[in-house]
């Protein structure tokens, strides 16, 4: 077969019209990689769908045992003549009625959670981050710096932008920078370094904000008494 083969040979000339020149590359044999690893692999039915039945009759014979062991935390019926102090929205909006103690309606209840939806809009958008590189990967560079100050600005954002500062959702920015930092520890220091040094930027943003939201949450449903003051749920028998 490799006699069958034609041959090739220069030549060489000075016009291209007469004497067309032809050039050709052969290339050895080349396959791409291929990862010839075998991995375990099930079928959506009946494996996952088996399964996914499963966890829902045991959420759901939790539920109703509960619900026969504990009586529901309802109230009395509503009456205009006799209403509660303070009023709280359900658990789920008493983060953006927390925000309402530090901002106006408008801010609290239209431009801050319309600015969080549009940044979920527009994030597919652009290249943000998508290999979820380590935030501290080599070289650092000027990153540091920049986080350091993205955390002054955002800070002085919440405590002087408000009716009154903000003090969790700066305390939330001030722990998540503070986590996002010990990244630049030596990553042999275990459960600091270690573990900061491999988390990409947005999992610190992601963090921050469900740090902030719950944060909120959990202020609005156990520590605020009537006309909204600050107090503890023992105290004034909140739960």
């Amino acid at each position: 077969m490799d006699d069958m083969r034609p041959t090739f040979a220069p030549v060489e000339g000075d016009n291209a019209r007469k004497d067309p020149v032809r050039l050709l590359v052969v290339q050895g044999e080349a396959r791409p990689a291929v990862d010839a690893t075998v991995e375990p692999m099930v079928m959506t039915v009946p494996h996952l769908l088996l399964r996914e039945v499963i966890a829902f009759l045991a959420l759901s014979l939790f539920l109703v045992v509960i619900s026969l062991v504990f009586n529901a935390p309802l109230e009395e019926l509503a009456s205009a003549e006799r209403t509660p102090n303070p009023s709280k929205a359900p658990w789920y909006f008493l983060g953006l009625q927390e925000l309402l103690h530090y901002y106006p309606p408008v801010v609290a209840g239209v431009i801050l959670p319309g600015a969080v939806i549009f940044s979920l809009i527009i994030v597919p958008y652009f290249n943000l981050n998508l290999k979820r590189a380590p935030l501290w990967s080599e070289p650092v560079g000027r990153r540091p710096l920049a986080l350091v100050l993205a955390i002054a600005v955002v800070s002085t954002i919440f405590l002087l932008t408000g009716k009154h500062p903000v003090w969790p959702l700066a305390a939330s920015t001030w722990l998540i920078g503070a986590l996002a930092l010990a990244g630049l520890l030596p990553r042999g220091i275990p459960f600091v370094g270690r573990w900061a040094s491999g988390k990409s930027l947005s999992f610190w943003i992601f963090s921050w904000f469900l740090i902030a939201i719950t944060v909120l949450t959990v202020i609005g449903t156990l520590f605020r008494g009537p006309g909204w003051g600050f107090t503890v749920p023992w105290r004034d028998g909140i739960y």
